[in-house]
């Protein structure tokens, strides 16, 4: 699968375990930084990601930062876009199952890097379920 990664300088650890993990199971990455533990700005780095998942380029995105919150709403911006903050296992499953997430969003301040694979390992082999949940996704971006 090809998946598009992005954080700030919170996510460094996270997202290098990320990588690792992501690779070792033979997925394609594109990732989109920071990889330094130098203050930025996280919008920057989730516009991207948000880009190729809409662009077809990435099946998937993840982003992370410090609280998850602001990079998620940073990429939720963009029309197509879902991204469903998670901090557990649970929440990164109902996010593709009933909402078709197609970005995660990781609060590295807020998790373990055990925790972080897992969630990201949970999103990653659920699928949308469609049914009842088709209706409710198609209603989520505004005309």
């Amino acid at each position: 699968m090809k998946i598009a990664i992005g954080g700030d300088h919170a996510s460094v650890e996270l997202k290098a375990a990320i990588i690792k993990q992501l690779e070792q199971n033979g997925h394609s990455l594109h990732n989109f930084g920071t990889d330094s533990g130098d203050s930025v700005d996280y919008p920057d780095f989730g516009h991207p990601v948000a880009q190729q998942v809409l662009n077809k380029e990435a099946e998937l995105g993840i982003v992370i930062c410090g609280s998850g919150n602001g990079i998620n709403m940073s990429v939720n911006k963009h029309k197509g876009i879902r991204s469903a903050l998670a901090w557990k296992v649970e929440l990164a499953q109902l996010a593709r199952q009933h909402n078709d997430a197609n970005i995660l969003a990781l609060p590295a301040r807020f998790i373990t890097v055990s925790e972080g694979l897992a969630i990201v390992d949970a999103f990653l082999n659920e699928s949308f379920e469609g049914g009842r949940h088709q209706r409710r996704v198609e209603k989520i971006n505004l005309p």
